[in-house]
C-alpha cells in the first residue's frame, strides 16, 4: 500500500510514518514545510519527503493523491489562540485547501482518512459525544474561536455528501486532545500559542506560571499519541470495508481530567522527575480570565468526553495509556530534551 501523508512532519503525522514504517512494508510520499520531527526516517527507502506547502504544491499534491491508495491530509492550524486572532487563515487552510484534497480523492476515487475534531461537538450537553448521534452545539458568530469546528464541520459534511453521492470512499476519525512526546513546536509556545500541555511545560521550563483560566474547571479527556495512531494503524489495515463510511471517536474517557487537574498533575510529575532542573523557580499556577488570555472572542466549552463504542465494535479499539502514565511519559521527553539543549530549541528534536 502506498500512503500520502500531508502534514507528515507534524505531530501525528511523525508518530504515523514511524509506525507505518515500523510494522509494515508500506510506502509513504509525505510532504510538510519542515522536516525537523522526520530526520530519523528520512534515510528509509520506503519513505520519500517533499518538503512544501498544500497551498502552493497544487501539482505534487494532486499527483501524488492519484499515485497513492490512502490519502491523509493532516495540515490544520490546531491550536485555540490562532483561531481569535487568525480566524481567516485558519478558514483559508483548514476549510479551502483541505477541500482541494477532497475533492482530488473524488476526482481519482481514493481513500481518504480525514482528520475532523473533538471541537466538532462544541457545546454539546450530552455526557458522551456519539459520532452518529449527537448534536453539534456552537457558539454565536461574534466568538470566532467556533471558526475552527466550523469549518472542521464543514468539511465533514462535504465529504459525508461526496460519500453519499459520488461514492467517495472516506473514513473520518476525531482526535480528543491526544498529547505525547512532540506535541508542539517550542516556538508556538514561546509565542504563547501551543495547546495546553506545551504551554504549561513551556512555562514551567522558562521559569513562568502556568496560566490556569477561568479557574481550570473545563474538562478535557487526554489520550496517548501511540493510542490515537493505533487507531489509524487499525484503519489502515482493515480487512473488511464495514469502517468505509463511518465517523470513530478516538479519545481516552478515563483520563477525563480538568485543566486544573492537568496543571497539578504536570507539576507533580515534573518535581519528582530526576532530570528536574536545579535553578528554576519552582512551579505555580496563576489565574487568569479567558478575555485576557485568548481575547474577547474566545469561547470555551465545560467539558469534551467521547464514546468511543463504535471504535470498540468495528476496529477493536480502545486506549490502553493511563493519565498519569501519558504525564510521565511526556514530561520524561521533554526534560531529556531540556537537560541536552537547555537553551529550549526543543523543536529541533523528535521523538
Amino acid at each position: 500500500m502506498k500512503v500520502l501523508i500531508l502534514g507528515v512532519n507534524g505531530f501525528i503525522g511523525h508518530h504515523l510514518t514511524k509506525r507505518i514504517l515500523e510494522e509494515t512494508n508500506w510506502q509513504v510520499f509525505g510532504m510538510d514545510l519542515s522536516s525537523d520531527r522526520i530526520q530519523p526516517m528520512l534515510s528509509n527507502p520506503r519513505f520519500t519527503f517533499s518538503e512544501g506547502d498544500i497551498s502552493v504544491n497544487h501539482e505534487w499534491v494532486e499527483y501524488h493523491v492519484k499515485k497513492c491508495d490512502a490519502i491523509l491530509p493532516l495540515v490544520a492550524i490546531a491550536t485555540p489562540k490562532l483561531y481569535v486572532q487568525e480566524p481567516i487563515r485558519v478558514f483559508e487552510l483548514d476549510f479551502e485547501q483541505n477541500l482541494k484534497v477532497v475533492r482530488h480523492c473524488v476526482r481519482h476515487k481514493k481513500w481518504l482518512i480525514f482528520p475532523s475534531t473533538s471541537e466538532i461537538y462544541g457545546m454539546c450537553p450530552d455526557e458522551e459525544f456519539n459520532e452518529d448521534t449527537s448534536n453539534l452545539v456552537l457558539g454565536p458568530i461574534r466568538n470566532q474561536r467556533w471558526i475552527y469546528s466550523a469549518s472542521k464541520q464543514l468539511l465533514d459534511r462535504v465529504i459525508w455528501g461526496y460519500g453519499q453521492k459520488e461514492g467517495l470512499k472516506f473514513t473520518t476519525f476525531r482526535p480528543f486532545n491526544w498529547i505525547g512526546p512532540g506535541l508542539d513546536s517550542i516556538n508556538a509556545a514561546k509565542e504563547v500559542s501551543s495547546r495546553v500541555l506545551t504551554q504549561f511545560l513551556w512555562n514551567i521550563l522558562s521559569g513562568k506560571p502556568l496560566n490556569i483560566v477561568n479557574g481550570g474547571a473545563q474538562r478535557r479527556c487526554f489520550t496517548y499519541i501511540s493510542d490515537g495512531v493505533d487507531g489509524l494503524m487499525r484503519i489502515l489495515s482493515h480487512k473488511s470495508d464495514n469502517h468505509i463510511g463511518q465517523i470513530f471517536n478516538f479519545g481516552n474517557p478515563t483520563a477525563d481530567k480538568s485543566v486544573r487537574e492537568l496543571a497539578q498533575t504536570l507539576i507533580h510529575t515534573y518535581n519528582a522527575h530526576p532530570l528536574k532542573p536545579k535553578n528554576l523557580p519552582e512551579p505555580r499556577l496563576l489565574d487568569v480570565s479567558e478575555e485576557n488570555y485568548y481575547g474577547k472572542d474566545y469561547q470555551d466549552m465545560a467539558r469534551r468526553k467521547p464514546s468511543v463504542d463504535k471504535a470498540r465494535r468495528i476496529l477493536g479499539w480502545e486506549p490502553k495509556v493511563g493519565f498519569d502514565e501519558v504525564i510521565a511519559k511526556t514530561v520524561d521527553f521533554y526534560l531529556n530534551l531540556y537537560a541536552k539543549n537547555p537553551t529550549m530549541e526543543l523543536e529541533k528534536e523528535a521523538d
